[in-house]
């Protein structure tokens, strides 16, 4: 081969080598290596994070007195909503706990909450959807954790890292989980999509019964069913707004259009499974 064509081959040559390599190499060195490159290049996300929380911050330093006047009024009046609304759940609570006494029932599952902050994301491959939170191992956060914001569900805990961890969101196509349409007790089946990179997010449902409709102009609520022991029942997930009858004739499909701020979230919520208490003594 004459020394020109050669010099031209010699890139594809060393790239195929690296990846003949790295096919033949053990599951346990590439995942190391994996995580070693991770935990070296999670910094460098993090002080991003950081910065971007420095400049929000001096601009709102520029804001007139009359703003943040107003922005305190604001706030006092969400604080004495979420007050009342604190005052009830307790109460709530405590009738649960009385019934759960009466009935001997078992306690339901409890669950600490951790908020975090969004260091990264990662949005733009059909492949997955997911993002990166200033949290991890040094907060007590596990693997499978669900994460939850105002607007329902987020998705959950898929890697945990010594300073951070990696969020799959609700439309990947890795999620899949048992949900039901609210109002229905019947559960069904939640998949993540193929989302397009500026499109709004979207799954689909699976086993729906042939008596559930729903269409974009009166969308039914698709609802966390509880089974699993992951998510809590009752979260929302998003609004089912198509169906379609499956090939089978048996069940229907449906397209589930989730919420729009899944792309934006700066701050989320993880739900740490509680250590369950002992039993009293009968």
């Amino acid at each position: 081969m004459p020394p020109q064509r050669f010099d031209q081959a010699r890139p594809f040559a060393t790239l195929g080598a690296v990846i003949v390599v790295w096919l033949i190499l053990p599951a346990a060195v590439k995942t190391f290596s994996r995580a070693t490159f991770f935990e070296f290049t999670a910094p460098i996300a993090t002080s991003a994070s950081y910065v971007r929380d420095l400049q929000e911050y001096w601009s709102l330093r520029a804001h007139s007195n009359s703003d943040l006047v107003e922005a305190g009024r604001d706030l006092a009046r969400v604080n004495a909503s979420f007050a009342v609304s604190a005052q009830h759940n307790g109460e709530l609570e405590a009738e649960v706990t009385r019934l759960e006494g009466l009935l001997h029932l078992p306690a339901l599952p409890g669950y600490r909450l951790e908020s975090a902050r969004v260091a990264e994301r990662d949005l733009g491959s059909s492949w997955w959807q997911r993002f990166v939170i200033r949290k991890g191992r040094n907060f007590g956060l596990t693997e499978g954790a669900p994460v939850i914001f105002t607007g329902g569900v987020v998705g959950r805990i898929k890697e945990v890292h010594a300073y951070t961890a990696v969020v799959e969101l609700i439309s990947s196509p890795g999620i899949r989980l048992a949900a039901t349409v609210d109002g229905d007790s019947r559960p069904v089946s939640y998949e993540g999509g193929d989302n397009p990179t500026f499109g709004r997010p979207r799954g689909s449902v699976e086993f729906l019964p042939l008596d559930i409709f729903a269409q974009a102009s009166q969308p039914r609520r698709l609802v966390t069913s509880g089974l699993g022991g992951v998510f809590p029942a009752g979260l929302l997930i998003g609004q089912l707004v198509k169906i379609e009858q499956s090939s089978d004739g048996l069940f229907n499909t449906g397209i589930v259009q989730l919420d729009p701020r899944l792309s934006d979230l700066t701050e989320v919520t993880v739900l740490e499974p509680a250590p369950a208490e002992a039993a009293p003594p009968p």
